[in-house]
């Protein structure tokens, strides 16, 4: 088993920046895709960004451009820079691990970490 922890959410007034970070617990064998996704009160969870194994990166229209991911495979950790936040980013932002193989003799399964709240003030 493994375990994804975020940090670095908090309170930032619009126009500023944050950076997430997701580390592994352990050392993962492999995995298809890193990724970022949010969750806004009565609102459904959807995906920010993510970028698979080999570097691909994809993001929300509503982030782009705004929001970069990035890994560091040595580290087992995957970024998530956000610049010019906006009052509409306010969310719990969670990061997910999929088809992540933790050990040769594992499936492929898909890990969620505990989230962590981003507020963007006006």
């Amino acid at each position: 088993q493994v375990q994804l922890v975020e940090s670095g959410g908090g309170l930032v007034q619009a126009g500023g920046s944050l950076r997430l970070s997701c580390a592994a617990s352990r050392r993962i064998f492999s995995f298809h895709a890193m990724g970022w996704y949010r969750q806004a009160p009565g609102k459904q969870r959807e995906l920010v960004a993510d970028i698979t194994n080999l570097g691909r990166t994809n993001y929300a229209d509503s982030v782009r451009g705004r929001f970069t991911i990035s890994g560091d495979n040595a580290k087992n950790t995957v970024y998530l820079q956000m610049n010019s936040l906006e009052p509409e980013d306010t969310a719990v932002y969670y990061c997910n691990g999929d088809g992540m193989r933790v050990t040769a003799w594992d499936l492929p399964n898909n890990y969620w970490g505990q989230g962590t709240q981003v507020t963007v003030s006006s």
